[in-house]
């Protein structure tokens, strides 16, 4: 199964039915919003007994073209990473 944000904002409100469907939908969407603009600039973003969301700095290095083998220069920038809490691992190893 793969979670979307409708997803998310469906199982929320079944949790909480006192707020409305477009109440929820703000609050996902104000929370993701929160979490780019954080990472944006540079900060980590930690989700208690989740995991932390970095931003990491990746150097321009040489790769190649899987199509012909031609060489080409990727260029540097910015990626997400993400380390699982030890909640989260434990929950997945069924600890």
């Amino acid at each position: 199964m793969n979670l979307t944000k409708s997803d998310l904002v469906l199982h929320v409100r079944e949790e909480h039915p006192d707020l409305t469907l477009a109440e929820v939908s703000e609050f996902v969407e104000l929370a993701f919003a929160k979490m780019k603009t954080c990472l944006a600039a540079g900060e980590k973003v930690k989700l208690s007994r989740f995991g932390t969301f970095t931003v990491a700095d990746k150097r321009a290095r040489r790769g190649r073209n899987p199509m012909n083998g031609e060489a080409i220069m990727i260029g540097a920038r910015r990626v997400v990473r993400f380390k699982a809490s030890p909640a989260l691992t434990g929950a997945l190893n069924g600890k």
